[in-house]
């Protein structure tokens, strides 16, 4: 059995095994059907049954206990999750093991579509440092993202010193789960 620290650096290099072979849609299938329809299972049960107290429940729990250096701000139409320091990411990047281009990215790839299925958009960046913002709402909500420091106040990862992500990056899937859900 391999600890959690082994698991982060052979995730990512499978990430980049299954691009690098199957190209970029095969990657997406792997993190719908084996994160998000089998190993996150319970994940997308408590959301797609309790909406925005389910997410509070479970990413209350997990980030908690994956140590990761995060708060969440919500109101009755958008769950915010700011995350300041990424345990998975920042070990891989104490550790030089950079195989995909983009680890991050897993998470969209398996909390968009489980999110769609329930009736949630996602607006959301990440910036490659172990940091990243999401919020979570309806997809009946058409309002766009809060500005900085406007939901989770001085929490909002964007206005810290560290937010270093000149291209604000969001990849074109996550525009196109967002516009899709939102028309």
């Amino acid at each position: 059995m391999i600890g959690v620290y082994d698991f982060c650096g052979h995730y990512e290099w499978t990430f980049e095994w299954l691009e690098k072979n199957g190209g970029e849609k095969m990657l997406r299938e792997y993190w719908d059907e084996a994160i998000h329809r089998d190993s996150q299972k319970h994940a997308s049960e408590l959301i797609l049954k309790k909406g925005f107290e389910g997410m509070k429940e479970y990413w209350g729990h997990t980030l908690a206990h994956e140590g990761a250096g995060y708060t969440t701000a919500a109101t009755d139409k958008v769950f915010r999750i700011d995350i300041q320091d990424c345990p998975s990411k920042g070990f891989l990047l104490r550790n030089h093991l950079e195989q995909h281009s983009d680890y991050c990215d897993h998470c969209i790839g398996w909390i968009g579509p489980m999110l769609k299925r329930g009736g949630f958009t996602i607006d959301h960046q990440h910036n490659h440092c172990g940091q990243c913002w999401w919020e979570m709402k309806a997809t009946t909500e058409s309002a766009a993202a809060s500005a900085p420091g406007e939901l989770a106040k001085g929490n909002d990862v964007r206005l810290g010193a560290n937010w270093n992500a000149p291209e604000q990056i969001i990849d074109s899937y996550i525009r196109s789960v967002i516009s899709s859900t939102r028309k």
